[in-house]
Parts: structure tokens; C-alpha cells; sequence
């Protein structure tokens, strides 16, 4: 399921494109940010199929090498290991699987030269190779394949190149798509005749989260922008990442609107997207002002947690 960080990230990214485009519709900008998330478990779904398609492109190259007028042995007698793969053919005949890519329109079809390419470098890379060596072959070590097979993908620049082109709103999602991906395929047994795909929210209330938030975001900003400049005039306006200020003021809407949500919980998740989505600096610069306007806001009573916000 798509994690609150994520839906973080997404919502800062809406308000980012908001503020930059001088938007002045709240309501496009919501529908944009349902989009958006939308979007991201659409990867999901379609990086799911991924590997189906380059098994599929393995086995074609075996039936090609078998109808060469002078056939190697090899070539009659390929390593079915990948192609034969027991999670793969799970995944290529999931109903769940294939349901849901036919209803949202998702496929590789129009991108063989990416399935080709990570054809090539897959079976270059150690973990295909002591895969296909291996003396024995059980469903697990099917299933460990198949989650190196995914893992090795966070690090593919073409992947990455193509999935932009096909959607602006993948930027940066595809690290998110392929941890759901392996956990989903880390669940899958033996016994199991069908996948059982992650739903797109952990909660019900995940959604209402990320809208509430946007619009709290918006809504709040030129207040919450006040508060920050009033903890930073000691510093450089020119040096402060605008991303910077925007992570600060979102996360000033988190702490002053959701009750249930614990403040060292609010501070770490800005803290770290702050590291990983502004400067090299940024999370530092944000944890010490953060804690300055948590004091404040604390002791004017604008910060109220009940239930798991008070732990």
C-alpha cells in the first residue's frame, strides 16, 4: 500500500507545482494531488508485470536460436531456469494481476527495447548467474530470484529515463512501486494459485489525509510562512531552499491539524524528506527551526494531540 511518506511527498510536490504556477484553484489542485497518487499505484501495478515481460523476451530468444538451420546443443537444449521460473508464471496467469492492468490500460508493449535492454544487463549481472548454476532450484529460491530481480531495478537509469517519459507523475515514485512490488512477491507461497495485490491505502483514512493536508497547506501558508520567517531572520533569506520553507510550513499544517498523529512522528518524516528531496543541509537547518516552532505552538496550545499522539 502507499505509505503516509509518500502521500507526503506527494502532497509537497502538489503544493510545490501550486504555488510555482500561480495557481489560484484549490480544487485543481486537489484533483491533481488523486491523480497523482492515482499514478503511483498504477507503477505499482505495472511494475508488477515487469519481469513476465522479460521472461517472455528470454523465451523468444530460445525459440530462435532452436530454428537456426544449425542449432547448437545449447540451443536445443537452453537453461529454462528463468523462463520456467514458478513466481513468474505465477505473476504472467494472476487473475489479480492481469485484471488489474487490463482495466487501467498498463503494459510494456510499447517499450521492447527497455524489456530487451534489462534483458541484457540481467543476465550479466552475479545474481542471474548463480540462479541459473544452482544445483537445485526450490519455489523460495524462485521467489529470492525474482526479489533480486526487483531490487536491482532501483539503481536502472533507462528504467528510470522511460518511466518518465511515459508519466511526469513517476518522478521519484519508482523506489516506492518497487519496495510494494517486493513485498508483495515476498508474501507469495507455493500453494498460493493467485497474487495477492497490496491495497492502495493501509487505511481509509490515508486519502483524506493527503487532501486535508494540501488544503490545510494552502490555506494556512502565508500564516505558517510568517511563523517560519519569524525563526529564521538570523539567516540568509537568499541561502534558504524554497523547498526548505515549503517542508516547514506543511509540516506546521500536520502538527496543528491531525490530533492523532504524534509530533516527534510529524518531525521525523519533514526531517528526512527535508534530507532527501532539498539540499544536503536542509535537515538539519529544518529539525532546528521545527523544534523552535513546536515550543511555540505547544505553549500556545495550537498543538493538541489525544489518543496515539499523546505517546
Amino acid at each position: 500500500m502507499l505509505s503516509r511518506r509518500l502521500l507526503r511527498v506527494k502532497v509537497t510536490k502538489c503544493l510545490y507545482a501550486h504555488l510555482k504556477s500561480g495557481s489560484d484553484s484549490l480544487k485543481a489542485s486537489e484533483k491533481n494531488l488523486v491523480e497523482s497518487i492515482d499514478k503511483a499505484y498504477d507503477l505499482y501495478l505495472l511494475m508488477m508485470s515487469l519481469v513476465v515481460d522479460v521472461a517472455r523476451y528470454a523465451e523468444s530468444r530460445q525459440e530462435l536460436a532452436r530454428q537456426k538451420k544449425l542449432p547448437t546443443y545449447e540451443d536445443l537444449n537452453p537453461n529454462r531456469r528463468f523462463v520456467d521460473n514458478k513466481v513468474v508464471n505465477l505473476l504472467a496467469t494472476s487473475d489479480a494481476v492481469n485484471d488489474a492492468l487490463a482495466c487501467r490500460k498498463l503494459s510494456w508493449a510499447r517499450h521492447a527495447d527497455l524489456v530487451k535492454g534489462i534483458y541484457g544487463r540481467m543476465i550479466e549481472a552475479d545474481y542471474y548467474k548463480e540462479y541459473m548454476s544452482a544445483s537445485i532450484c526450490t519455489f523460495t529460491d524462485d521467489r529470492k530470484f525474482v526479489e533480486a530481480f526487483y531490487t536491482s531495478l532501483d539503481d536502472d537509469e533507462a528504467l528510470a529515463e522511460t518511466l518518465d517519459e511515459m508519466s511526469l507523475m513517476w518522478n521519484d515514485d519508482i523506489s516506492f512501486a518497487l519496495y510494494m512490488v517486493i513485498r508483495t512477491i515476498s508474501n507469495l507461497k507455493q500453494s498460493h494459485t493467485d497474487v495477492k495485490l497490496l491495497p492502495k491505502f493501509k487505511s481509509d483514512d490515508d486519502l483524506d489525509f493527503a487532501k486535508t493536508l494540501l488544503v490545510k497547506s494552502l490555506v494556512q501558508y502565508d500564516d505558517n510562512q510568517e511563523l517560519v520567517d519569524k525563526y529564521t531572520q538570523n539567516w540568509d533569506v537568499e541561502r534558504i531552499a524554497f523547498m526548505d520553507n515549503l517542508i516547514l510550513t506543511i509540516a506546521i499544517a500536520e502538527l496543528t491539524t491531525f490530533e492523532s498523529i504524534p509530533v516527534k512522528v510529524t518531525l521525523d518524516e519533514w526531517i528526512d524528506i527535508a534530507k532527501h528531496y532539498s539540499s544536503p543541509t536542509s535537515s538539519t537547518f529544518v529539525n532546528g527551526v521545527l523544534d523552535k516552532i513546536v515550543a511555540e505552538l505547544t505553549e500556545n496550545g495550537r498543538i493538541k494531540k489525544s489518543g496515539r499522539g499523546l505517546l
